[in-house]
């Protein structure tokens, strides 16, 4: 499905009391790849990482259960799943019986997977390992330092330079905001760069960056955007984008894009996430 008319987002929401695959919403990826001039054949692959915060069920006595979950696409899914879709679908849970969190794993797993039409990793953290969960900012030098201003035009790959000899950097910003492209609602994320290549030009990488502030695009449609641009402009040898989205009902989405074969980014919630 790609016609978001369709999805919950932007209507009124009735909250499902029982649990229902049928909840969630798929969406192409394939329409917003043609966009940025992709082919089937990927420059780079990835995953996006979500982590629901507000998980909770009934055990066969009744008794109510928490945990966190966490989910992980593949990048090469044919499908993501639309947000707001999944927190009803994760609503929907909160009076359905299960019998022990192995249950509700499971059935995760083959719905998300059934939705993105790819397999979908998920992983269910008890109470008793919350406190163990790792929190930390993304590794990089700060761009923050650096000049910036926004002129409203939209996302400017032009900004994008690189020159002189190849160096190995790892840049970060905590300053991109996107928008919904349904509702027009703002979305705050932490954005690292990992380069090797030709040095990038600092400032206008952060200008580059900030001039998505009006930009209405999916989470993982903006790295993938991030990622094509800085490709295609800068020729990097090796680049990886990873993106860290502040949380909006109890899930936060977290997409990496990579062109190499690289160990993926740790999970590890940010302090605004």
């Amino acid at each position: 499905m790609t016609d978001l008319h369709d999805s919950p987002l932007g209507h009124a929401t009735r909250y499902a009391d029982a649990y229902d695959p049928a909840l969630l919403f798929p969406v192409d990826r394939a329409p917003q790849r043609q966009e940025l001039g992709l082919a089937p054949a990927l420059p780079f692959r990835g995953f996006d990482v979500w982590n629901a915060y507000e998980l909770s069920w009934l055990d066969p006595a009744g008794k109510p259960q928490v945990a966190i979950a966490t989910f992980s696409l593949p990048a090469d899914s044919p499908r993501i799943v639309e947000s707001k879709s999944v927190k009803l679908y994760l609503t929907a849970f909160n009076l359905s019986r299960f019998a022990d969190a192995a249950a509700v794993g499971a059935a995760m797993a083959r719905d998300l997977s059934g939705a993105a039409g790819a397999p979908v990793g998920v992983k269910l953290v008890p109470p008793d390992e919350f406190a163990a969960l790792p929190h930390g900012e993304l590794e990089g030098e700060d761009l923050d330092v650096l000049p910036a201003v926004f002129d409203g035009s939209g996302p400017d790959a032009s900004l994008l330079v690189a020159a002189g000899p190849v160096v190995e950097q790892t840049l970060r910003t905590r300053l991109f905001r996107s928008l919904c492209p349904v509702t027009g609602q703002p979305d705050f994320a932490s954005v690292q760069i990992r380069h090797r290549g030709h040095a990038l030009d600092r400032a206008g990488l952060l200008r580059y960056l900030v001039s998505f502030r009006g930009h209405p695009g999916f989470h993982e449609h903006c790295v993938e955007r991030i990622f094509v641009d800085v490709w295609t402009r800068c020729r990097p040898q090796a680049l990886a984008v990873h993106a860290r989205f502040t949380r909006r009902g109890g899930v936060d989405i977290n997409p990496w894009r990579t062109s190499d074969d690289g160990a993926p980014p740790p999970n590890r919630r940010t302090a605004r996430q």
